[in-house]
């Protein structure tokens, strides 16, 4: 590791700023951290933000469930009130990674940074969250931008993310066994006024399958997922995957999902 300088800010008025000023937010580090031991980030200033205390928490808000940026996955999985009104995101955190992971990277770190198969990112898009910062409330459908790319502005912050709880929900991951990432996502959330799927792992970034959606609002079975055509031509094609298995788990995932969701 090289040397750089770390800031503790105590406040997230004060984290802003530094940001402002240039300082690379650390959150979990899960990512960060990789990176720069690799040199393949090299910032000269960190602000570490695990010490204010106002980006953790877990709180119920009418029909919706606002959780603050650095509160860890752990925390999300094993919340009372969110495990009984939206398992499916409780879940969720409860299989990101290993138990490391899970102890130290957070909701706003994994948003943030938008890695094309992190599995919050889906999260935030199939329940239409909406993104809380330092300056503005982000839709989540205008928030991620592509791999690693998102409508944050240079020093800008996550503070919260606000996730509306839906009828139904259920997300089905298929995992790259040696990082525990997704090779294919698919969280399913059912509202009243329709059904949105986002995906993520199989292209390079997340996003929205509109033509699940359609099919799942006309009628939410496993059968109904099982007649859409999933198209590859866009999806991701590497050494652990082709793009037509890629589209294959999509369906799959979806059914199940589905299923999960109704049982």
């Amino acid at each position: 590791m090289y040397a750089f300088t770390l800031e503790r800010p105590a406040t997230t008025a004060d984290a802003a700023k530094l940001a402002a000023a240039g300082a690379q937010p650390l959150a979990g580090g899960q990512t960060l951290l990789a990176s720069m031991k690799l040199r393949l980030s090299s910032p000269e200033q960190l602000a570490d933000l695990s010490g204010i205390k106002e980006l953790v928490g877990i709180k119920r808000d009418g029909n919706a469930f606002v959780i603050g940026a650095m509160t860890r996955h752990a925390d999300v999985a094993i919340h009372a009130e969110l495990k009984a009104a939206l398992p499916a995101l409780a879940d969720l955190a409860g299989n990101i990674g290993d138990r490391q992971v899970r102890a130290m990277g957070t909701l706003g770190g994994s948003v943030a940074n938008n890695d094309p198969s992190a599995c919050y990112p889906s999260a935030v898009l199939a329940l239409g969250a909406t993104i809380h910062t330092t300056s503005r409330k982000i839709a989540a459908d205008d928030f991620f931008l592509g791999m690693f790319a998102t409508a944050l502005n240079e020093g800008e912050l996550i503070t919260a993310i606000s996730f509306p709880i839906p009828k139904r929900a259920a997300y089905m991951k298929f995992k790259q066994p040696a990082s525990r990432f997704a090779l294919v996502g698919v969280f399913i959330a059912q509202f009243d006024a329709g059904v949105r799927v986002a995906v993520t792992g199989a292209s390079n970034g997340v996003f929205r399958h509109t033509g699940l959606e359609a099919a799942l609002s006309k009628s939410f079975t496993p059968e109904s997922a099982a007649a859409v055509n999933i198209d590859a031509t866009d999806l991701n094609s590497d050494i652990h995957a082709t793009a037509a298995y890629r589209a294959n788990l999509i369906s799959v995932q979806a059914q199940r999902g589905v299923a999960k969701a109704l049982a």
